[in-house]
């Protein structure tokens, strides 16, 4: 058959101009403007100093930044080992269909429609030793609980804040991957008489690869841009127990007003969070392909 040639209409780049327009307005304009100010000491609207490199060697240098950072990381590799098995076990736990399916995921999405500075405030009140539940309670048992006094507590009760809210959406995640796994895995697993420890390896944890893929990305990059919920409820403390690297740049650029060394910051703030998202997809990545054979044995 004679190849057939196709008119090529270049008028459809009008069609996604309005989402370059968006992108451009929203995303790299902003980017550039941070970039103008990483290189400039600005000592007034009207008068500013091309400093070169200098802020990124000192930002790098600052003691607090790596402390905020180091505290960010522990923060978002517990949030995933957390909210990751727990989510997973919340979706094989629900109904698979039927009206008691859809209320579960009703009941089980709820706390992801509230807002960020809610949740502190829920936590901040929940916590409290007078009118909380669970302060009061705590306090009951003889268990000296104090979110606002003592570090270990407050950084537990952002973990345990985090935890309660963002669990649920990893729950949905597994949830859609498991009903995405035809009848008939599950009809020959039981024909081969295989457990349901050998149904979730060899067959549900494989399948959900790609969407547990998206919750790890997810839930990674939101724990490490957190700022509302421990704003809120600890305002970063005590001391800097809770100071995490969005409310280290907010002080550098609202508080203190250096916009210059605020402006690295954010660029290698985001740097950071390419490079750990980057590794983490790769990492995945590498996990499901490995061994074929040895899995497809078993």
């Amino acid at each position: 058959m004679s190849a057939v040639n196709k008119p090529v209409n270049q008028k459809a780049w009008f069609l996604i101009l309005p989402v370059i327009l968006c992108v451009a307005f929203s995303a790299i304009v902003p980017l550039m403007t941070v970039v103008n100010y990483s290189v400039q000491d600005i000592i007034s609207p009207e008068r500013r100093v091309f400093v070169g490199t200098e802020w990124f060697m000192a930002v790098m240098r600052d003691s607090e930044l790596h402390s905020a950072l180091l505290r960010q990381l522990l923060f978002s590799l517990a949030v995933l080992a957390v909210e990751l098995p727990l989510g997973v076990l919340l979706a094989l736990s629900m109904p698979a269909q039927g009206w008691k399916s859809s209320a579960v995921l009703v009941v089980v999405a709820l706390s992801l429609l509230i807002p960020w500075n809610v949740v502190g405030t829920i936590w901040q009140i929940y916590g409290r030793e007078d009118i909380g539940l669970l302060g009061h309670t705590l306090h009951q048992l003889g268990i000296n609980y104090s979110y606002t006094g003592n570090a270990s507590d407050a950084w537990l009760t952002v973990l345990v804040m985090d935890v309660w809210h963002w669990t649920p959406l990893v729950a949905l995640l597994g949830f859609a991957g498991l009903r995405s796994i035809p009848d008939a895995y599950y009809q020959a697993a039981r024909i081969d008489g295989a457990s349901k420890l050998a149904v979730f390896r060899y067959i549900q944890l494989p399948k959900m690869r790609g969407v547990l893929m998206i919750a790890v990305l997810l839930r990674f990059m939101d724990s490490f841009m957190i700022y509302t919920e421990p704003f809120v409820l600890t305002g970063g403390g005590p001391g800097n127990a809770t100071t995490f690297l969005s409310q280290y740049l907010t002080q550098k650029a609202v508080g203190q007003f250096d916009l210059g060394p605020a402006a690295a910051f954010s660029l290698i703030y985001f740097l950071i969070i390419l490079l750990l998202c980057f590794i983490l997809y790769n990492w995945m990545q590498s996990m499901g392909t490995q061994n074929p054979e040895e899995t497809g044995h078993a």
